[in-house]
């Protein structure tokens, strides 16, 4: 199969320094430009490229001692690629461009510079070398580098020019040639993992050769490995790793604190297939409050640490989880296995009591080691229909024993979320369904409802007791951080709230209670879908410290993670300072994890942030998958976003979000007003607000990138006339401007005067 003859992309920093290292004489600018075919136009990125070699270390002074370097010594200042964490652990670095024979020498980034340039396994650096012998060295990290890709993901192609593959990764700067020989065998259109070959190709583009087939990129079951290996996701376990978790064995109950005629039962989604925590309340006399006992699957009894298991799942900081597939950070054997509390099978677990009283405050905790049984394995929407009065034949049994009593202390516990005023965001998760064959059958709003809440409730006080009783015995803490919102971010919010008309006083102490305030003042407004979300973009990113900075979100003073270890590396450092505080045994932190409590925080917040990105962008090309089958429908949204670009639109019943382009947009030019959120027709006063309705046709979705470009549908639209059009209907700017909508405070959006004449025919 055969496309139209496309221009080579612009070459990579690898392929001109490919071409600079191979040429046998002098080469400047002018040679580099000759060789890529590079015209007037490519002289500034060309220019700006060999800017970055050269602040790389590659040319001048260092580049000239490391290619007459004779002794076997490194250079002083050399690119280093960080490959692992030794035992003490310091990172490790050798080399990053190595082609001797022998092994390369050992280079450990200095503890005092490394955690500066948040550095992790992967990174590459300019480093300022000291040897310390014949085979080590000291790095000082310089600079950060954009690390390499050891592998590409991409769609092949096949073209008039010959084979080549396209990356999927939307920063890569040009495509890879794929001779047929390295192809093995795959089609054109197929998505093919490769690793790049040595030494340069035509015209400058690096060759690649196929190290997996991964199918056809129109099998939406691909569209998962592709954000898996964009972000560099961890997806496959060391032999070691595996072979540790397939010799795991049931725990026997030894020291351990009883726990299995408790009716502690586990509560989950329906497509759960490991269950971490298992919960049981009790009333205490005379209404003075409740018993709690929140369980939770010991895994650091499974995994200990330094062993091949520990290594691996620190690695992964977290499992990750997309419609389709799930990486866990834990084998299946554990995760699936024995680190899950099925039903009527005996686990050991980490268990804390908690004693509320009335108001659901905290009185007083006590953590065990124990060894549990849990009664059932229960759905949200299983309990939810319980506790609604219409049990099946599994929570029957259960329902005056452990579920009236769960639902009791879980209205306690909301009496004190509420007395300490938590931020209270109503943000709608949207779920994608899938057929048999990976095809995207719907995409719909995730029910909430009370069931989930009461788990929530009750993790919530598992982990704040965590904190505290690590706080008490000086044992450290991974805590949870969720700092206040920066100044600069809520005058942002200010204006963008003002620019819909609400009122929000500049200058006030933000706490909590105030923001959620405005939530309940909008709330029953077409628009409070989207304060949620000004709100939220408003906050400060969570992340993982070992120093207590308090959790705002949450109005709470102190807030660690305890209740998920098999999916969390966090929780699983948490288990561990509880079992060395509390003298539960052997296999408690150690001495060299405490050392290193704030790099793991920094490594962690990272892979949270990795797998967070790659389940966004997979939900992205989920949805545009689903909206590739319905290009020329029109669908109702709110704009949630006015740019330079052009408008954002989210689509009501599926979350889905595109952009109508500025080219797109009727005819006038617009003026962007940065502050409040406005696009202006300078001609005929077309305006364009956050929260507006719309109508808009889907005219172009991209699986591949994820994204969806859409079209406003006007009144009177004869190509598709449908009732209930858009907010942004043809009325005088000053009148739209003036009007309020009753006493909720936001303007009328803004709308223009109606057109009679050049007006454009698309």
């Amino acid at each position: 199969m055969t496309s139209n003859k496309t221009t080579p992309p612009f070459p990579t920093k690898e392929a001109v320094l490919d071409f600079i290292q191979q040429s046998p004489g002098a080469v400047g600018k002018r040679e580099i430009a000759r060789a890529f075919n590079l015209r007037g136009e490519d002289k500034i990125p060309l220019k700006a490229l060999l800017k970055e070699l050269k602040n790389d270390g590659h040319f001048g002074r260092e580049a000239r001692q490391k290619k007459n370097n004779l002794d076997g010594r490194l250079p002083p200042v050399l690119v280093v690629e960080i490959t692992r964490i030794d035992g003490d652990g310091e990172l490790v670095a050798v080399p990053a461009s190595w082609e001797e024979e022998h092994a390369p020498p050992s280079i450990y980034v200095i503890p005092e510079r490394k955690s500066k340039f948040d550095l992790s396994v992967g990174d590459r650096i300019l480093g300022k070398l000291k040897r310390l012998d014949n085979n080590s060295y000291q790095a000082i990290p310089i600079r950060k580098l954009e690390t390499a890709a050891l592998k590409i993901l991409g769609i092949y192609q096949v073209t008039e020019e010959g084979g080549f593959v396209r990356p999927v990764d939307k920063k890569a700067k040009s495509d890879f040639i794929l001779n047929p020989e390295y192809a093995k065998e795959a089609t054109h259109g197929e998505l093919v993992l490769c690793e790049i070959r040595k030494g340069r190709s035509r015209k400058g583009l690096k060759e690649v050769q196929v190290v997996e087939r991964l199918g056809g990129i129109d099998n939406p079951r691909a569209l998962s490995l592709v954000a898996i290996y964009e972000r560099g996701i961890p997806n496959v376990f060391p032999p070691e790793a595996v072979e540790e978790a397939r010799a795991a064995k049931a725990a026997t109950l030894g020291k351990r604190t009883d726990l299995r005629d408790i009716p502690l039962v586990t509560i989950d989604g329906a497509d759960a297939r490991d269950f971490d925590d298992a919960v049981w309340a009790e009333a205490l006399d005379e209404g003075e409050g409740w018993h709690i006992l929140v369980a939770i699957a010991d895994v650091a009894h499974y995994v200990r640490p330094g062993s091949p298991l520990d290594e691996e799942a620190q690695n992964r900081g977290n499992s990750t989880y997309f419609a389709d597939r799930v990486v866990p950070m834990l084998p299946e054997e554990l995760s699936n296995g024995w680190c899950s509390l099925n039903p009527d099978e005996d686990r050991p677990c980490m268990a804390v009591h908690l004693w509320l009283d009335s108001t659901g405050e905290l009185v007083k905790h006590k953590f065990v080691r124990g060894l549990m049984r849990s009664r059932a394995r229960l759905t949200y929407e299983q309990v939810q229909e319980a506790l609604d009065g219409r049990p099946d034949s599994t929570s029957q049994p259960l329902l005056a024993t452990a579920l009236k009593p769960l639902e009791g202390a879980y209205q306690s516990l909301l009496k004190a979320r509420h007395a300490r005023g938590t931020l209270e965001l109503d943000i709608p998760e949207f779920q994608v369904r899938m057929d048999a064959a990976g095809e995207v059958t719907e995409i719909i709003k995730r029910e909430r409802l009370e069931s989930h809440k009461l788990i929530e409730e009750f993790m919530i006080m598992a982990n704040v007791a965590a904190a505290i009783e690590l706080e008490h015995r000086r044992q450290p803490c991974m805590y949870r951080v969720h700092e206040s919102p920066d100044p600069a971010r809520i005058e942002g919010l200010a204006d963008s709230l003002h620019g819909m008309g609400v009122s929000f006083a500049k200058g006030q102490v933000i706490t909590p209670k105030v923001l959620t305030r405005v939530l309940e003042r909008t709330a029953d407004l077409p628009e409070a879908k989207l304060v949620n979300e000004l709100i939220l973009r408003a906050q400060s990113q969570a992340r993982y410290d070992p120093e207590n900075l308090g959790h705002f979100g949450l109005a709470l003073t102190r807030y660690g993670h305890f209740t998920s270890p098999i999916r969390r590396y966090s929780d699983l450092m948490v288990h561990r300072a509880l079992i060395r505080g509390l003298g539960l045994g052997s296999d408690g932190l150690s001495d060299a994890e405490e050392s290193r409590f704030n790099d793991i925080a920094v490594h962690i917040s990272a892979t949270e942030r990795r797998s967070a990105a790659a389940e966004r962008d997979t939900i992205n090309r989920f949805t545009a998958s689903f909206f590739s089958h319905k290009i020329g429908k029109i669908f109702p949204g709110k704009i949630n976003g006015v740019t330079k670009a052009g408008l954002f639109i989210t689509l009501d019943d599926t979350g889905a979000d595109g952009l109508v382009p500025m080219r797109q947009l009727p005819d006038d030019y617009y003026i962007h007003n940065e502050k409040e959120h406005i696009l202006t027709g300078r001609r005929w006063g077309r305006e364009y607000h956050l929260g507006n309705k719309v109508m808009v046709r889907v005219t172009e979705s991209d699986p591949v990138s994820g994204g969806i470009a859409f079209r406003l549908v006007e009144d009177g639209d004869n190509e598709n006339s449908i009732s209930g059009t858009s907010d942004t209907r043809k009325r005088s700017p000053r009148s739209s401007r003036n009007k309020t909508a009753g006493k909720s405070g936001f303007k009328k959006p803004g709308t223009t005067k109606k057109r009679s004449r050049n007006r454009r025919a698309d």
